[in-house]
């Protein structure tokens, strides 16, 4: 079935007291790690509209990421950034998708998310997450940053919620739970923290903020 960008944005905003499909369409957003959250918070902004991603992981798929990733068993082998790309072109052909299959350092993450105005940080390491967002609160203090920390587990699904560090900086999870604590991570509970991710990118898009895609 072809589907055409007038179609996707009239489905889009008619479910919207207004139209906003352009301002989804125009918006910048980075991704940072593809597993759980990333790939998750990938695959909701696409449904949603938005219109440009980048996206970095040096992964590739494997069995143990299918019980809480958007990856299925044919994705096993691939590049994370190859592989997630697919998918977001079956769910919306009409975003820009830009993958960097790199690992993302200290000295090489502001110039992979230079043309973002939002940055998602979705990594599984907490010297990792630490260090993408003092890196990009520091190099880039124009952009929006949110981060994930605490899904482990399979229950207490209310602890985990969003909160406003600073004026650029959200923090979303339980703050708590950890991998390394004996909690696994499941699909339901790494998929809520991704869905806070993605609903506060919407709400930057969509709320008024300043977005230096605005430039444009």
């Amino acid at each position: 079935m072809n589907i055409t960008e007038e179609q996707l944005a009239q489905a889009v905003n008619s479910r919207s007291r207004k139209p906003i499909y352009d301002r989804l369409k125009s918006a910048r957003v980075g991704i940072a790690g593809l597993g759980g959250l990333g790939s998750n918070i990938a695959a909701a902004l696409v449904r949603s509209g938005v219109g440009h991603l980048t996206v970095a992981d040096f992964d590739r798929v494997e069995l143990s990421n299918i019980n809480r990733q958007a990856y299925s068993l044919g994705h096993i082998g691939m590049k994370k950034t190859d592989a997630l790309k697919e998918i977001l072109a079956g769910i919306n052909p009409f975003c820009e998708v830009i993958p960097h299959f790199i690992k993302i350092t200290a000295e090489n993450c502001a110039g992979i998310f230079s043309d973002c105005d939002i940055v998602c940080e979705a990594f599984d390491l907490p010297e990792q997450k630490a260090m993408l967002v003092n890196t990009l609160l520091e190099k880039c203090p124009e952009k929006y940053v949110i981060s994930g920390s605490g899904m482990a587990g399979w229950g207490r699904a209310n602890e985990i919620r969003t909160r406003k560090l600073t004026d650029r900086f959200y923090l979303c999870g339980d703050g708590r739970t950890d991998v390394a604590d004996g909690e696994g991570l499941t699909a339901s509970r790494v998929i809520i923290c991704a869905g806070h991710q993605a609903s506060k990118v919407i709400e930057i898009i969509l709320g008024g903020e300043q977005l230096s895609a605005e430039r444009k």
